[in-house]
């Protein structure tokens, strides 16, 4: 049987990174100030901005980040100078970060490139601009798109982010936390990964098979907390190429059973904590009981980077850098 979510603590979970982009966006169409929308659509190399970073700007304030340096301070003067002349139409920019390159040359001498769309919004964006606040702040799901013909719309499907160039360009967008996190085990080091998953764009779930956990009810950097029978895990945790799973229960024999419920789940990434004996051991039992190398191979186990991590906090710093670098392809 399946508990429903805890309540909502006093403090809130994390919202994905862009809400006060698209905040601002939507306050300043409110108040009648002119404000264009800066988008990362494409990028390679060592770009310091990758797609989907994205920034509001108006003829006083900036708000996030298309990746910074001589290039963004460039691209916001540039914006401020069309609106303050009026109305423009939308415009996806090249900018190579080579000192050498023959044209679209930023200023940066990182190497790489990006593509960065330049939107302004008018008031009829209004709209959209405030239903994409709204999904981000309620961690909802859908997608934007702007194009050549259309400018900004709002998909309510929530479809995965693509870029098609050219002279009909048009870039979606998926909205929400595009990779998520679900914790199996609710415990001390749980609750300091939360904190520190929390700030690094991830969806959060943590789950527990006991209730009123002390550790799960401080838990305020979850967007989900629930209490669950480990047998049933298949049935709780999602499959899919962004879906991250680590497991960290009470104990051998229930992170045994985690391990068995999910080895064959297809998930981004699956990890199990615990020390070297403790996991040799479990992998022998495991293939005792005739699971394959391949299945087992899957397990990423011990988890975390070696930096010899003793306090939860410690614990917590490793696996994220280890999660951080499956999510970056390395």
């Amino acid at each position: 049987m399946a508990y429903p979510d805890y309540p909502s603590p006093i403090s809130h979970p994390s919202a994905p990174r862009d809400l006060p982009v698209w905040e601002h966006a939507a306050a300043s169409l409110r108040a009648g100030v002119p404000v264009a929308l800066l988008c990362v659509v494409r990028s390679e190399g060592s770009s310091p901005g990758r797609q989907g970073f994205k920034l509001s700007v108006t003829a006083a304030e900036t708000v996030g980040s298309i990746g910074g340096g001589i290039m963004e301070h460039k691209l916001v003067e540039l914006m401020r100078a069309r609106l303050q002349r009026g109305p423009h139409a939308p415009e996806i920019r090249r900018q190579v970060h080579r000192a050498h390159s023959p044209t679209d040359r930023s200023g940066m001498i990182c190497s790489g490139e990006q593509e960065i769309l330049l939107l302004p919004l008018l008031p009829p964006d209004l709209a959209a601009v405030e239903a994409c606040g709204q999904c981000l702040r309620h961690t909802g799901s859908a997608a934007w798109e702007a194009s050549a013909s259309t400018g900004l719309r709002l998909l309510p499907a929530p479809t995965d982010t693509h870029y098609h160039p050219g002279p009909d360009w048009h870039y979606v967008e998926r909205l929400g936390f595009r990779d998520q996190l679900t914790i199996v085990g609710g415990g001390h080091v749980a609750l300091a990964l939360s904190r520190v998953m929390s700030t690094l764009d991830f969806g959060l779930t943590v789950l527990d098979d006991r209730p009123e956990l002390p550790t799960q009810l401080r838990n305020h950097y979850a967007h989900h907390r629930r209490t669950v029978p480990y047998e049933q895990l298949v049935r709780e945790v999602p499959t899919g190429p962004h879906q991250y799973v680590v497991i960290m229960t009470v104990g051998y024999r229930t992170d045994a059973v985690a391990v068995r419920q999910l080895l064959h789940h297809p998930v981004r990434y699956l990890g199990l904590m615990g020390s070297t004996a403790k996991i040799a051991h479990l992998l022998q039992e495991l293939r005792a009981a005739g699971l394959d190398e391949t299945a087992l191979s899957r397990l990423h186990a011990p988890i975390g980077l070696p930096i010899h991590s003793r306090t939860p906090e410690e614990i917590a710093i490793s696996v994220a850098a280890e999660l951080i670098r499956v999510r970056n392809g390395g």
